[in-house]
């Protein structure tokens, strides 16, 4: 039986570990060709050994105009052609307004909301002259709901679905498509210290109605949903995968 992703092209950025990772080794599983971007060479050659033949692992800088392109341009020489853009690297620095540094803003922002809207400019090009295709967000509740001393960070996920709407308007009619989706606590590199702490621990169960939190697999499941053919009717959307965080 063939995969949902079955002959497509797909670029994962922050693919070298996390959700990243969970989403390369799933969109491969289901038949895609996958592009394996990171700044982490180490984690990045981890994820594309684990897929094999039918990944590509290029080191980048997803801030940097250069390497957005570098990571298309080898994608398509690769693979010939791409359909899926998955927009996940990310990182976060705390700090309120006031008191967030301008090196910390700038590279939140750099990486969170510069990074994604880069590859999509170098992305979305090469979809159309494919006929078509799928940009995804990862976001945050973070970008729906404020959280105190992260002031860049949720600035920059909030962008990302205001990026993500004017995609969906501006390329519809080029049957480019274009999702967010606003992951709750995952279980990530990004996320390990703050679960090691108890105390914390207890507000965070206690707002994911679900009685748990999330696997990188939650999310990637979702990506995989909205990358493939049967979200073709879906476009400029945002889902919430949180175990119910934002229901309250």
């Amino acid at each position: 039986m063939a995969g949902r992703l079955q002959g497509k092209v797909a670029i994962i950025t922050g693919a070298g570990s996390g959700i990243g990772r969970a989403a390369a080794q799933l969109f491969a599983r289901e038949g895609a060709g996958v592009a394996v971007a990171d700044w982490d060479e180490k984690g990045g050659k981890q994820t594309a050994a684990s897929i094999g033949r039918n990944a590509l692992f290029v080191k980048a800088d997803v801030s940097s105009s250069a390497d957005a392109r570098r990571i298309v341009d080898h994608t398509v020489k690769k693979f010939g052609k791409l359909d899926i853009l998955y927009n996940n690297a990310g990182i976060v620095r705390y700090g309120t307004a006031a008191d967030c540094s301008e090196e910390d803003w700038d590279k939140v922002m750099g990486v969170n909301l510069r990074g994604a809207w880069l590859c999509s400019k170098y992305a979305i090009p090469e979809m159309m002259k494919a006929g078509g295709g799928s940009v995804i967000m990862t976001s945050s509740i973070a970008g729906q709901v404020a959280f105190g001393n992260i002031a860049a960070y949720c600035a920059s996920k909030g962008g990302l679905i205001q990026l993500a709407r004017s995609i969906a308007l501006d390329y519809a009619s080029k049957k480019v498509r274009a999702n967010v989706i606003c992951p709750g606590v995952i279980r990530t590199g990004m996320t390990q210290d703050l679960l090691k702490d108890k105390k914390a621990m207890q507000p965070l169960l206690k707002s994911t109605i679900i009685g748990r939190l999330g696997e990188p697999e939650d999310i990637a499941n979702a990506a995989l949903y909205l990358a493939s053919d049967e979200s073709s009717f879906v476009t400029g959307s945002v889902i919430a995968v949180d175990g119910g965080w934002t229901v309250q």
